[in-house]
């Protein structure tokens, strides 16, 4: 008897938790409620299975339980019970699996007006790219992609020339106009999942596939891989921005197309002296780094990464945030900055500066932070001196006491909480795993003996 009254309870509390739970899909914002209506199908089929077997199970222990002098029929077959249960069971996996054969024929029928968009998945982040006027993409290949060429582009194809290249996870989309998604992995398996706009895809290696939508209103909406894909892969977030027609196209006329990429200018080193006279002024002529001043080392670093930060400032995505007393300095300093060519110029310059080790000032136990440091090591190498295509700066001969402060405040959301930041951001929940002060020095204690 306990147990009927538990399998009794159970299917009252779930009916009372599926009825009043918070707990529900994200509001649609593309055409594909097709979807939601297949999975309320499935629900509700699979709810009638749980709640009938379950209560079958309570009437059966309980009109079958031990009575004294009580003997049990053997009936070894029942084919009135069997030809029901087959029937049942035949309509209930009907209902489940017609609907979804309607959702995948549209999804396989993509708009031939669909505007086009690939999207590629890299541990741990994404980038995109769109045809030019042209309307055609340029033909890529895996062998070609390197830190110059992240998209594997041919630099002979025509059709390439005019692609516009989004090098950040962030993209834009209009709104009310069918969009296409082609796929692409450098890795290994990926997924394009945005839960408002209910469809997803993998990105599988060696292969090209594709979703489409119509986004139905504005808005900016996280994207997630949603098939594991190392140890970064509950931080490889993106955004999908839905724009009215307007602001897509201003926001696309802003963006640079392969061609305009390369024919930019080199940064010029010579230039770059005379604009890094403010810089100089706290990190030193040979940009070493001066403590007093708050100024970390510069030299050595990438200059990848050192564009990336000062344009991060230029931006407000670094230096907004109340608590970043220091960052909110380089705000002011970056001004002095005109435009991307000086940013370039001055990266050149810092580029010439000789790489000179900086004193340690950290002490911790290196056995502890070497432990620590499996996990920073999938990123920015095991010699610490970064990956580029993971967007991992080098840490090994940079100063100590700058890297101690960054990771606390990657872990207090000082830095990276800027919802455009998405590197930052990663930053933000891999620094959740150093809980106190003293896991900090022993990681930047065992970073010093690289």
């Amino acid at each position: 008897m306990p147990l009927a009254v538990v399998l009794i309870l159970l299917v009252v509390g779930s009916l009372l938790f599926h009825v009043l739970s918070p707990w529900t899909f994200t509001e649609l914002a593309s055409n594909w409620g097709m979807v939601d209506v297949t999975i309320d199908i499935t629900l509700v089929v699979t709810g009638i299975v749980f709640v009938a077997v379950n209560l079958f199970m309570a009437f059966c222990v309980i009109k079958f339980r031990h009575k004294k002098g009580a003997r049990a029929n053997y009936e070894p077959e029942n084919k009135k019970l069997e030809t029901w249960l087959t029937v049942l069971t035949a309509i209930g996996v009907a209902a489940m699996l017609t609907p979804g054969l309607f959702v995948w024929a549209k999804f396989v029928d993509v708009p031939e007006e669909a505007h086009v968009v690939e999207a590629v998945g890299q541990q741990w982040h994404w980038t995109y790219r769109m045809p030019g006027e042209d309307g055609k993409l340029g033909e890529v290949d895996a062998e070609r992609i390197s830190n110059e060429n992240p998209f594997g582009m041919d630099p002979d194809d025509p059709n390439g020339q005019d692609d516009v290249l989004v090098y950040n996870a962030e993209i834009h989309i209009p709104v009310d106009r069918p969009v296409k998604f082609l796929l692409r992995s450098k890795d290994v398996l990926h997924d394009f999942a945005v839960a408002q706009f209910r469809v997803k895809m993998d990105l599988v290696p060696g292969m090209n596939t594709f979703l489409w939508l119509t986004p139905t209103r504005e808005g900016r909406f996280e994207i997630l891989c949603e098939e594991l894909c190392g140890v970064g892969h509950h931080t490889m977030r993106g955004a999908v921005i839905v724009d009215s027609q307007e602001d897509y196209d201003a926001w696309l006329a802003s963006q640079s197309t392969y061609s305009a990429l390369n024919s930019r200018p080199p940064g010029n080193a010579a230039i770059g002296a005379g604009q890094y006279g403010v810089c100089a002024a706290c990190h030193g002529q040979q940009g070493e780094g001066n403590v007093a001043m708050n100024a970390p080392k510069l030299a050595g670093q990438s200059a990848w990464y050192l564009k990336r930060q000062i344009m991060n400032y230029k931006n407000g995505l670094r230096g907004t945030h109340q608590g970043d007393t220091f960052g909110q300095q380089m705000i002011g300093m970056v001004a002095a900055l005109s435009d991307e060519q000086s940013v370039d110029n001055v990266v050149a310059h810092i580029r010439t500066f000789p790489d000179n080790p900086p004193a340690t000032s950290i002490e911790g136990d290196v056995g502890a932070g070497a432990d620590e440091y499996r996990v920073c090591a999938y990123c920015h190498g095991k010699d610490g001196m970064g990956v580029q295509a993971l967007n991992a700066p080098r840490l090994a001969g940079m100063s100590d006491w700058y890297l101690e402060r960054q990771l606390a405040n990657f872990r207090d959301d000082v830095r990276g909480s800027h919802p455009q930041d998405f590197y930052g951001f990663q930053m933000g929940l891999m620094g959740q795993s150093l809980f106190d002060e003293q896991v900090m020095k022993d990681l930047v204690a065992y970073i010093n003996t690289l």
